[in-house]
């Protein structure tokens, strides 16, 4: 059984989103305050154990990830050049971990499966006005779009490269950044054209 086009059905799979979706965050709100290089690294060693695990479609769904390496050495030499290499370390290690962490349950859990765990979560906002199936979409959205997002990077990345063979300047960074805006504009307005919000509200009407 092949699922999300790439990967084959793993034990990961099989774990309820739930489950998957609580020890994701619970990870986060836990590598969040570490400031320890060590602790991230052997985090990230971790993470990437379970890609390995998976044999060559995990190594071949982290090739997917390569294009964002030269973002964290930028990031992380900025934060090193004003702070020391110790806390430009502390950032890339801990960007890297949670993006693969949020890769993980991305690629190995239906889009309808986040959005069963999430939106009763949001419905909690539904007094102040928040659609909790809007919401939930869009965050199953932003999981689903990584690797999708990081196929168009590479494609323009290696474009640059086969026309100038020169790095990637910082400025296509900033024009690939508009493009993800635009997409994320053209998702909205597909959904408004589609009547999400008209036919989530028909739905709540008929169940209450």
């Amino acid at each position: 059984m092949m699922t999300d086009g790439l990967m084959p059905a793993t034990w990961l799979h099989r774990v309820p989103a739930s489950l998957k979706l609580a020890a994701m965050v619970l990870a986060s709100l836990l590598l969040l305050p570490v400031d320890d290089w060590r602790i991230l690294a052997g985090a990230l060693a971790i993470v990437l154990a379970v890609y390995a695990g998976f044999g060559r479609a995990g190594m071949a769904r982290l090739a997917l990830l390569r294009p964002i390496v030269p973002l964290l050495v930028i990031v992380g030499g900025v934060q090193a050049f004003s702070s020391g290499w110790q806390a430009g370390a502390v950032v890339s290690l801990r960007l890297l971990t949670l993006l693969l962490l949020a890769d993980l349950v991305s690629m190995t859990t239906p889009m309808s499966a986040l959005m069963g765990v999430l939106a009763p979560v949001f419905a909690l906002l539904r007094p102040l006005g928040v659609n909790p199936r809007k919401m939930a979409l869009a965050v199953a959205l932003v999981l689903r779009f990584v690797p999708v997002l990081l196929t168009r990077w590479r494609a323009r990345e290696e474009a640059w490269k086969a026309r100038t063979h020169r790095r990637v300047p910082v400025r296509l960074v900033a024009v690939f950044l508009a493009d993800i805006l635009q997409l994320a504009d053209r998702v909205a307005e597909s959904l408004d054209a589609r009547g999400f919000d008209a036919a989530a509200t028909e739905r709540q009407r008929k169940l209450s």
